[in-house]
C-alpha cells in the first residue's frame, strides 16, 4: 500500500507539473497575442541585462586566461629545451658548467613557481567567481516561470470576477491560488532585487585584482628570469674570453716577428666547399759557403706528390724579395716573398688580432709564413691587396686567413 501510496504521490506531482507547463504555455501565447497582459519590471530587467553582460565577460576572461595559462606551460617547455640543448653542447673542460647547469635548474624551477601562482591566485579566484552564476541563472529563470504562474492566477480571478454568472467558490478558490502564487513570486523576486545589482557592482574589484594579481607575478617573474639571464649572459662572456685567449688551443712557439698564433682549425666556409689550394710550407735554409743564393724548399703533403712548376719556380725567385717579370726587372709593387693571388668568395669574421677580416671579392697577396712552424694546416699567409697597395706595410697589414674562403686567381 506505501508503494502505491509513492506511485499515487509521484503520478500526482508529474499531472500538476504538466498542468503548470500547460497553463503557462497558454498564458504566454495569449501575452504575445495581446489578450493578456504581462507584469513589466524594467528595473529587474536592466539587472537580468547586466547579469547576462557579466557572465559573457567573465566567461570570456576565463577562457583567455586559461589560454594565458597555456601559453607559460608551452613557453616553460620551449625554455626547458633549449636549457637542455645548451647543457648537451657545453662541453666539460670548458668552465662555467657547473653555473650554466644551475642557472637551467633555477631558470625550470622559476617557470615552475610561476605557472603554479598564476593558477592558484588567478584562474582559481576566476573559477570561484563563475562559480556563483549558474545558480542565480537558475533562479532568474525560475522567478521568470513563477510571475507567468502569478499573472495566470491573476487573470484567472479577474475572469471569474467579471463573468455574469458568478460562482463564489472558484472565486475564493482562485482567489487564494492568486495570494499563494504572488507570496512565491515576491519572495524570489525580492531576494534577486538584492543580489544582481550587488553582483553587477562586485565586478570592478574583481577585475582589479585579478589583472593586479597577473601583472604582478609577471613583473616578478620577469625580474627574477633577468638576473638569471645576466648570469648566464656572464658565465657565456666568460667562456668567451677565455676561449678568445687561446685557453682551449694547443700554441705553437712564437717567434720574435711574427704574431703568436696557435694551432687552428680552419672553418667551413658558407657553402661547405672543400679547400681549394693546397698546403705549402717554404723552410729558408742558411746561406751556403760561397756566397750562394739561399734556396728555397717546398714539402711535400700527404695527398700531393709535387707541386706545380709555376709555384716552384715563383718561390725561388721570392726567394731575394723579388719576382722577375717578362721583362726581367724587380716586382717592387708587391710584398716581400709574394707568392700568388687568391680571392675571397666568402665573408670571413676575425676571430684574432692575427687573422685577416675578409668580405667575398676581397684579393689577398699570399707571402710564406716568417716561421714555417707557425703555419697550421688550412691557413694561408697574406696582405689584402688594398691594405698593401695603401700602406706599403707588412707588419701592420699581414695576417692569416683560411685558405677554404678563397680561391686562386693567379
Amino acid at each position: 500500500m506505501a508503494e502505491m501510496g509513492s506511485k499515487g504521490v509521484t503520478a500526482g506531482k508529474i499531472a500538476s507539473n504538466v498542468q503548470k507547463k500547460l497553463t503557462r504555455a497558454q498564458e504566454k501565447v495569449l501575452q504575445k497575442l495581446g489578450k493578456a497582459d504581462e507584469t513589466k519590471d524594467e528595473q529587474f530587467e536592466q539587472c537580468v541585462q547586466n547579469f547576462n553582460k557579466q557572465l559573457t565577460e567573465g566567461t570570456r576572461l576565463q577562457k583567455d586566461l586559461r589560454t594565458y595559462l597555456a601559453s607559460v606551460k608551452a613557453m616553460h617547455e620551449a625554455s626547458k629545451k633549449l636549457s637542455e640543448c645548451l647543457q648537451e653542447v657545453y662541453e666539460p673542460e670548458w668552465p662555467g658548467r657547473d653555473e650554466a647547469n644551475k642557472i637551467a635548474e633555477n631558470n625550470d624551477l622559476l617557470w615552475m613557481d610561476y605557472h603554479q601562482k598564476l593558477v592558484d591566485q588567478a584562474l582559481l579566484t576566476m573559477d570561484t567567481y563563475l562559480g556563483q552564476f549558474p545558480d542565480i541563472k537558475s533562479r532568474i529563470a525560475k522567478r521568470g516561470r513563477k510571475l507567468v504562474d502569478y499573472d495566470s492566477a491573476r487573470h484567472h480571478y479577474e475572469s471569474l470576477q467579471t463573468a455574469k454568472k458568478k460562482d463564489e467558490a472558484k472565486i475564493a478558490k482562485a482567489e487564494e491560488e492568486l495570494i499563494k502564487a504572488q507570496k512565491v513570486f515576491e519572495e524570489m523576486n525580492v531576494d534577486l532585487q538584492e543580489e544582481l545589482p550587488s553582483l553587477w557592482n562586485s565586478r570592478v574589484g574583481f577585475y582589479v585584482n585579478t589583472f593586479q594579481s597577473i601583472a604582478g607575478l609577471e613583473e616578478n617573474f620577469h625580474k627574477e628570469m633577468s638576473k638569471l639571464n645576466q648570469n648566464l649572459n656572464d658565465v657565456l662572456v666568460s667562456l668567451e674570453k677565455q676561449h678568445g685567449s687561446n685557453t682551449f688551443t694547443v700554441k705553437a712557439q712564437p717567434s720574435d716577428s711574427a704574431p703568436e698564433k696557435g694551432n687552428k682549425s680552419p672553418s667551413p666556409p658558407p657553402d661547405g666547399s672543400p679547400a681549394a689550394t693546397p698546403e705549402i710550407r717554404v723552410n729558408h735554409e742558411p746561406e751556403p759557403a760561397g756566397g750562394a743564393s739561399p734556396g728555397a724548399t717546398i714539402p711535400k703533403s700527404p695527398s700531393q706528390s709535387s707541386l706545380p712548376a709555376v709555384v716552384v719556380e715563383t718561390f725561388s725567385a721570392t726567394v731575394n724579395g723579388a719576382v722577375e717579370g717578362s721583362s726581367g726587372t724587380g716586382r717592387l709593387d708587391l710584398p716581400p716573398g709574394f707568392m700568388f693571388k687568391v680571392q675571397a668568395q666568402h665573408d670571413y669574421t676575425a676571430t684574432d688580432t692575427d687573422e685577416l677580416q675578409l668580405k667575398a671579392g676581397d684579393v689577398v697577396l699570399v707571402i710564406p709564413f716568417q716561421n714555417p712552424e707557425e703555419q697550421d694546416e688550412g691557413w694561408l699567409m697574406g696582405v689584402k691587396e688594398s691594405d698593401w697597395n695603401q700602406h706599403k706595410e707588412l707588419e701592420k697589414c699581414r695576417g692569416v686567413f683560411p685558405e677554404n674562403f678563397t680561391e686562386r686567381v693567379q
